[in-house]
């Protein structure tokens, strides 16, 4: 596989920078550090519950913003210039996370929701950049480029880090917990610095920008969120593949963010789930590139297929998880699917969607995508919640929760099967109203 120019390049080093806190924050620390810190002396199937709904509200409010959000890029022309906002609430947010005392769960979950908004948030404008750094051609590859350069920076992180917790006296720190509230700091401080090289080389081109800058955008980005979904009914391969998306990145995304939840519940070690997460970093690494040369040979569409079904064995196998080797079995597993799988998704939608509205349609397979992480970790805090109040026990009602994701890559993955690319490609070249 060719390796980008320099443009690209440097909005692939955005993936790099935010990635640790993907991997530091999101599916790493914060779970341990939110069922242990924050929820002491809460049942562990409460505390995922609490978890599952933080992670609910953070996509209802993604869900809601992120199509607006994208039209009002493309109106100003100004992506970076969000993306950059997005990136400072994140940063910061994340890094108060430091300051939380013991047993405030709730202002926890607050700066979570707020951190992961800045994260996703950012990733709408981010996302709708790749046209502006690659042709058509090679958006496969830089996709997959940008997403391995992610598993890369975020599982280097990641490595400190967990040295830090399971030898902190190396770092001068009191204990593990004290370890794990400084990995909040250094997650923040690695997204700002390597977030710089997309702001230096990304050049994007400026759209027309009324007179009235700021209302106009405004009112204009709700107009043209309108027009997209008028013009959706006509692009019936595009809604076609939101729906596919909807399904299975719920359950990527429920997995990325509940697996360490989940294996603390049926009473694996903290430090066990946070090796194996690191080791699916480092897998990732070279399997999201090896996905790009995949679907270079037999086909974007095929490729992805493959990955949802690798997920269905993984969700099916997670609720029959006994010990620590069946679960960094899995986790290997998971590590050779989850960036080809996310990085194919994004460079097949792009050649889906209308060329010159990036933003705008960006924004709405970022709102599905979000979206769809309601469903996933209520499905599981519910789930066992009602299993629990049937009569089973703690890890045995984990296991009904995890096991009902299962459905999610199965839907998924048949409405994938019927999405016809060739009239994809007839669409959107029709005429917009």
């Amino acid at each position: 596989m060719k390796l980008p120019q320099k443009e690209a390049w440097g909005w692939a080093f955005y993936d790099f920078a935010n990635s640790a806190f993907a991997t530091t924050v999101m599916a790493g620390f914060f779970p341990v550090f939110f069922k242990t810190w924050c929820s002491q002396g809460t049942e562990a199937v409460v505390s995922t519950a609490r978890l599952g709904i933080a992670n609910s509200i953070t996509g209802i409010l993604l869900a809601l913003l992120a199509p607006w959000l994208g039209a009002m890029a493309d109106r100003g022309g100004n992506r970076k210039g969000f993306l950059a906002a997005f990136m400072i609430l994140g940063v910061i947010t994340a890094s108060s996370l430091f300051f939380i005392p013991s047993g405030l769960w709730i202002v926890a979950a607050v700066l979570y929701v707020l951190a992961v908004l800045g994260f996703s948030g950012g990733n709408i404008f981010y996302d709708a950049l790749l046209p502006a750094v690659a042709t058509e051609k090679r958006y496969d590859s830089v996709s997959s480029f940008g997403f391995s350069l992610g598993y890369l920076g975020g599982g280097l992180l990641f490595a400190v880090n967990l040295w830090m917790v399971l030898s902190p006296g190396t770092f001068g720190l009191a204990g593990a917990g004290e370890a794990v509230r400084v990995s909040f700091l250094t997650a923040g401080a690695w997204w700002l610095l390597f977030s710089m090289p997309l702001f230096r080389f990304v050049r994007e081109g400026k759209a027309p920008v009324p007179s009235a800058f700021q209302e106009s955008i405004m009112a204009g980005g709700f107009r043209q969120v309108g027009r997209t979904l008028r013009n959706l009914k006509r692009h019936r391969t595009v809604l076609l593949f939101l729906f596919a998306y909807f399904f299975y990145m719920d359950g990527v995304d429920t997995i990325i963010r509940m697996a360490v939840d989940y294996g603390l519940s049926i009473g694996l070690e903290a430090k066990d789930l946070l090796l194996a997460l690191l080791m699916t970093q480092f897998i990732s690494f070279p399997a999201v590139l090896a996905f790009g040369f995949l679907a270079g040979k037999a086909g974007t569409k095929r490729s992805l297929l493959f990955g949802i079904g690798v997920y269905l064995c993984i969700s099916i196998g997670g609720a029959f998880i006994e010990s620590r080797a069946s679960f960094f079995t899995l986790a290997v597993a998971v590590g050779l699917v989850q960036g080809g799988v996310q990085a194919l998704s994004r460079s097949f939608y792009g050649r889906l969607i209308p060329p010159d509205r990036p933003g705008e349609y960006y924004g709405f397979f970022n709102m599905i995508g979000k979206f769809s992480v309601i469903l996933g970790p209520l499905l599981i805090g519910l789930t066992g919640q009602a299993a629990r109040a049937l009569g089973a026990e703690g890890a045995l009602a984990s296991r009904f929760g995890i096991s009902a994701v299962a459905l999610l890559f199965l839907a998924g993955g048949i409405l994938l099967f019927l999405v016809d690319e060739g009239k994809g490609n007839e669409e959107r070249t029709a005429p917009n109203s």
